[in-house]
This record gives structure tokens, sequence and C-alpha cells, in this order.
């Protein structure tokens, strides 16, 4: 697995950390029982403080994603607990609150919003639709408003 980070980012470095495991996850290429880089190997390829990869491997930890096991590794959890999805739920519900009020303000309405949200599915390689195939790339927000 592959890593990167960007230090003019808006994003702290330990939460792009933090989202790009957890995209990982969510598109498979990262699967449960995978092996992750140790908070030490990670800080040293990204070159950044390794009490930075620590708090992201912290956080990722309590939220249930991935689970430490000393002597062996990091590796990816076979299952999240509940209390790690009800954590989750919380955290897009916040996510979800954002993007309505930056598309409100950028003047589109909820239906226009709604599309955005399946176009950015269409771009999340390997995501099951309930067909089980990958959606398609559709396009149909109008932005010219």
């Amino acid at each position: 697995m592959f890593f990167s980070v960007r230090a003019g980012s808006d994003l702290p470095i330990y939460r792009q950390i933090m989202r790009q495991v957890i995209d990982a996850i969510a598109t498979g290429r990262l699967r449960g029982g995978d092996r992750i880089p140790s908070h030490r190997e990670l800080s040293e390829q990204l070159v950044v403080a390794p009490l930075t990869v620590k708090k992201a491997y912290d956080e990722l930890e309590a939220q249930g994603y991935i689970a430490s096991q000393r002597g062996r590794g990091t590796f990816v959890n076979v299952q999240r607990p509940a209390a790690a999805r009800k954590a989750q739920h919380s955290a897009l519900l916040d996510a979800a609150k954002v993007l309505v009020a930056q598309g409100i303000a950028a003047g589109l309405d909820l239906e226009a919003i709604v599309q955005l949200v399946h176009d950015a599915a269409g771009l999340v390689p390997g995501l099951p639709t309930e067909s089980g195939a990958a959606p398609a790339v559709r396009s149909t927000v109008d932005t010219s408003k």
C-alpha cells in the first residue's frame, strides 16, 4: 500500500493518513487481516514525525478500522465493532451536513447535491452497487446556475 501526504493541505497530515487507510478499506484495496506498515515504517516512508503516524493509527484503532498486535504488526480489522460503526455514522453525518451547506452556498438545490454524491460514487474504484456492478459515472448536474 502506497501512502502520500501533502504538507500544504488544509487537512492535517494525520487526517490525510486516516483518510487514505479508510478509503483503501472502503474500496477493497485493504482487506480484513491485511498488514499495514508500522507507524515507524510509515513515518520513514512519508518523512513525517513518528508521533504523527501514531496519532492517525491510534484514532483508526479507536474507531475499529485497525488493530495493533505487539510483536506482529498492525492489521486491518476483519469486522469493525458496532461502536465504531456508530462513530463512523456520526462522522459521515457531519460530513454530509458540510456538503449540503457548501452545495447550497454554491447555489445548488438538494437534487443537484444528491447527484454530486452519485457522481462521486461513480469515481470510487471498485465500489459495488446494489446490483454488484460498479456504478456508471454520470454527470448531469447543471453547474451553470
